[in-house]
């Protein structure tokens, strides 16, 4: 059936009356549309107030922007206008006075073209508490103050030259992109964007048996390109595009001094790559066809380059050890890949409640850098008797899926298929390995108000004769198995159910498990488990009150066995990760039409434990846990039809425990300089007041 607009239809009326009677025409001059959907001219919103954070916190300032005590301005708002012949402009901005901020904007014409600008920040923090006796962070050189080198970091003169460091970047995007529909069914596309991190991030360094830990600086900037082109018919649509993604990084190197006594002479400075600029280029092209009513045929491909020819590094900064090293083979890397990436899918629809679908796909690494030999240096101290090469990995992907969806019988709607995944590798102890997935879905209306889904699934993956990497100088232990090539059953299982008890009751209830088991492997991993159980309601305790709440359990464990003889298992390792999750929700009108009430509380916890035993019994390592409490409350009261007065309370508690970081200060190990901060702890309050106006 057609449907026509109410000015069709009051244009049809005149027409009938004016056949009925040519005197009676009616004036339509003064005739309004009421439910035209673009309105034209310019509307919008503004939205200024205050933010009030009570505590310094860099953890919790991770993505929120309020990571120092005080007061933020909080200010946004949109401006949308739409004009005569489908001319629209929108303009879109939040939290300007945070660093957070966000700013969008659009112009075009409906059917034409269109352009696009977008600004946005988001800052990251890795570290609350830190501190650092060097000089220079931030930069890509760190000294040290009068008072180093000291054999131990109990002598180093640490109460006088620590100070405070701030770990984190900014991270910035720009955006840029235009579309314009031409004639004939084409469509044409180009974007820019730019990403750009600044800052500092935790990294380390070592000297043997001595290690420091630094902030590496942040200078990245990664651009991207793309420029399409698009052809859409009723049966035919296709697309074929250029992209390039290009890193650049201000710093190709972070030196440091040593701030211990040197083992060997010479070994006073260090010396990390950074990482490397590279680029990478790629065609990518799609098409679908309707190849008959019942039949549809589509198919993807891509072919890019990645290379990377950075400069190197000299093999050493030891000026005592540089004259016995080995010159380096080349000036540097010269790394190309090649990649290859496709698919083609056939849908078949034989009958109206049966769809079929068939797929084949295949990803392809070609890594085309050449081997070459490098003289190996341990931490700028000892030259190695026995050179290294290069392992330029490749990898090989084939993937074969066919899967049916069925509908009926009555309410009963089915899904199932089988997955095949071959993958070829070089440089690997095991050269092939092919996994079949056999699953199924199922979902049912059992009663009016119930509803059930389940799942299962069970997967086999079996490797070529596994051999060992004589590519590598270090031997392996010929019993050990890697997690990602070794023998692999995988079986998963799931259940949901939706109830609606009443019409302002429904209740959810879902349980789904997951089991790996690596039966053939001797040394390495060999179970991993995963039980989740989620749970959630949904009230309407009146009809101005609604009310939500939900809760959520997931535990993981893993067994691994290794060897410290290079022999058969003589260890055990175990983790158990435990999260717990708790959340309810209210909304209140507590004056309809004119003040929305609002409250959300989650409680989150987690835990970690784990244990490594010999025969000897060892205890487990103490338990990492963390908690997070979080309590929100809302408002909104309509001053009048244009003006809102919006308020809001945040706090949130966390706590964490981690005894790789609780208790670990500057010169508490003795050939270790660490940055001495603990685990992340806050206590954090949040005020928002703030007025909006809507134009």
């Amino acid at each position: 059936m057609k449907a026509y607009s109410p000015l069709f239809l009051l244009a049809a009326l005149g027409v009938l009356s004016a056949a009925g009677t040519a005197a009676a025409q009616a004036d339509t001059s003064q005739w309004k549309c009421e439910s035209c959907p673009y309105p034209k001219g310019t509307t919008g919103s503004v939205n200024a107030g205050v933010v009030y954070a009570s505590d310094d916190s860099p953890v919790f300032g991770n993505y929120t922007g309020l990571n120092q005590k005080g007061a933020y301005l909080d200010l946004g708002g949109t401006v949308t206008h739409r004009g005569e012949s489908g001319y629209y402009a929108d303009v879109t901005a939040s939290d300007l006075g945070l660093d957070i901020r966000r700013v969008e904007a659009q112009s075009g014409r409906e059917g034409l073209y269109n352009f696009r600008l977008g600004y946005a920040e988001i800052p990251r923090y890795f570290a609350d508490g830190a501190t650092t006796p060097f000089l220079g962070n931030g930069g890509n050189a760190l000294t040290l103050p009068a008072g180093f080198p000291a054999a131990t970091t109990a002598s180093m003169p640490l109460s006088t030259t620590l100070q405070p460091i701030e770990l984190g970047y900014k991270a910035s995007r720009f955006d840029l992109s235009g579309t314009w529909i031409g004639q004939q069914n084409f469509t044409y596309r180009v974007s820019l964007r730019r990403d750009v991190r600044d800052g500092t991030k935790p990294t380390a360094g070592s000297f043997f048996s001595t290690a420091s830990q630094l902030a590496a600086p942040v200078d990245y900037t990664t651009d991207q390109f793309e420029a399409a082109v698009s052809y859409v018919t009723p049966r035919l649509q296709a697309t074929l595009a250029y992209q390039l993604s290009q890193f650049s990084n201000g710093n190709e190197s972070l030196s440091w001094s040593n701030p211990f006594l040197p083992v060997v002479p010479g070994a006073t400075q260090g010396q990390l790559a950074q990482a490397p600029e590279n680029q990478f280029h790629q065609i990518v092209g799609s098409i679908g066809y309707q190849i008959m009513p019942t039949l549809r045929g589509s198919a993807d491909f891509a072919v890019g380059r990645m290379t990377q020819d950075a400069s190197y590094l000299a093999s050493t900064v030891n000026t005592s050890l540089a004259p016995s090293v080995p010159a380096l083979p080349s000036a540097s890397l010269d790394g190309s890949t090649d990649t290859y990436n496709g698919n083609v899918k056939l849908t078949y629809t034989p009958m109206a409640n049966l769809r079929v679908n068939a797929i084949y796909a295949w990803d392809v690494r070609d890594n085309q850098t050449a081997v070459q030999s490098y003289p190996v240096v341990s931490t700028d101290m000892f030259l190695a008797a026995t050179p290294r090469s290069n392992t330029p990995f490749s990898l090989t992907q084939n993937r074969f899926k066919i899967n049916a969806d069925y509908r009926g019988p009555g309410t009963w709607k089915l899904n199932g298929g089988i997955d095949w995944d071959n993958r070829e590798r070089t440089y690997t102890e095991v050269v092939n390995t092919t996994e079949t997935t056999i699953w199924g879905r199922a979902s049912v209306q059992a009663l009016d108000t119930l509803g059930l889904a389940f799942n299962l699934a069970h997967g086999d993956r079996n490797p070529s004769t596994y051999g060992v990497a004589y590519w590598f100088p270090e031997p392996q232990n010929p019993l050990m198995r890697k997690f990602n090539l070794a023998a692999r059953t995988r079986d998963t299982a799931g259940a949901r159910a939706d109830w609606a008890a009443t019409d302002k009751l429904s209740l959810g209830l879902g349980v789904d498990y997951a089991n790996d088991d690596y039966n053939e492997t001797v040394i390495g991993l060999n179970e991993s488990e995963t039980v989740n159980v989620a749970a959630d309601i949904s009230f309407a305790l009146s009809e101005q009150t609604r009310f939500h709440a939900f809760a959520q359990w997931e535990k993981m464990q893993s067994r691994q066995t290794g060897s410290q003889l290079y022999a058969g298992p003589d260890w055990t390792g175990q983790v158990d990760d435990k999260f717990e999750v708790l959340g309810f929700g209210v909304k209140h009108a507590a004056i309809p039409g004119k003040l929305d009430l609002g409250a959300d509380l989650w409680f989150s916890r987690a835990r970690s434990d784990t244990s490594v035993q010999t025969a000897l019994g060892e205890p487990p390592f103490p338990t990492v846990k963390s908690s997070r409490d979080v309590v929100k409350l809302y408002a909104s009261y309509k001053i009048n039809d244009k003006m809102w007065l919006d308020g809001s309370y945040w706090y949130e508690h966390y706590d964490s425990q981690d005894w790789q970081l609780d208790g670990v200060l500057p010169a508490t190990v003795s050939n270790l300089l660490a940055f001495g901060n603990p685990a992340p702890r806050y206590d954090q309050n949040v005020v928002r007041v703030s007025f909006r106006y809507r134009y």
